[in-house]
């Protein structure tokens, strides 16, 4: 059984929860320790299950809650050397576990490859999860579609993917020029059709579930990503499944949860 979901996605913060059979793992944490515990209780999990936690780069939305996580609950923590020494958290060396950048390692039936990718921190990395013939790509805070993120959308069965801001929306929005650039520029985020066109030219049929992930709470509004997103795709017959299976993550709170297993896969609401 495979069970995901996102629980915070946002400026605010980001956790993302990854169940691939008796593993169990999460993808930043950039909520608070007490909110990353009780929302785990929410999804039926505990903090205690978590085999690992990895981190996708320093943004303080991103690790805001990591050192008090990690110290009230230690656990291996997978980072790369360059993003640990430029983020303001101190961890227990014997927990650390650095990796590259263009990296895979094995933990239990799970093996995760870390990617870079463009974005402005010191060392980004977006990861894919495969656990028995199945992929699931966390793909946010990409400033574009690099080679490295094509490949992880490529074949995945689950991504969680940016749809960051409406372009309109930041243009004519009231954030201040620089921010402007900054956000659309190539070490920046992901517009909503960006994310469109990523998955209508890369993705593979076998792409079950989309999240639509990390939305702006200025540039951005729910129902607008997932038009945008739905037009993108529905010009191929393939994908004609995702106009039901693209899920909206928050800001506020869990996603849906999806779970996965070798015979069938569905879609339960939290």
């Amino acid at each position: 059984m495979i069970e995901l979901c996102s629980l915070s996605s946002g400026s605010n913060g980001n956790a993302f929860f990854i169940r691939t059979g008796a593993d169990a793992f999460l993808v930043d944490a950039g909520i608070s320790r007490k909110q990353i515990c009780l929302r785990l209780q929410q999804i039926k999990s505990d903090i205690q299950e978590i085999k690992g936690i990895f981190i996708t780069h320093e943004h303080s939305d991103h690790i805001r809650g990591l050192e008090v996580l990690m110290r009230k609950f230690p656990m291996p923590l997978y980072i790369t050397e360059e993003t640990y020494n430029n983020s303001p958290c101190f961890i227990d060396e014997k927990y650390l576990r650095f990796i590259t950048s263009n990296d895979t390692i094995t933990i239990g039936n799970t093996e995760i490859q870390s990617l870079p990718k463009s974005h402005d921190a010191a060392d980004p990395s977006l990861f894919c999860f495969y656990y028995k013939n199945k992929k699931i790509s966390i793909v946010t805070d990409i400033g574009y579609a690099c080679a490295n993120v094509q490949e992880a959308v490529k074949d995945a069965d689950v991504v969680f993917l940016e749809s960051n801001y409406d372009e309109e929306m930041l243009k004519n929005g009231f954030y201040p020029p620089f921010l402007k650039r900054r956000i659309a520029g190539e070490r920046g985020h992901l517009s909503n059709v960006m994310a469109g066109e990523l998955v209508y030219n890369h993705a593979s049929q076998q792409l079950e579930y989309v999240f639509l992930s990390h939305l702006s709470e200025n540039n951005n509004k729910p129902d607008i990503a997932m038009d945008t997103f739905k037009t993108a795709v529905k010009e191929r017959d393939d994908l004609q499944h995702l106009q039901e299976k693209t899920l909206l993550t928050s800001r506020y709170g869990i996603s849906p949860m999806v779970r996965m297993d070798t015979e069938a896969r569905r879609l339960f609401n939290i």
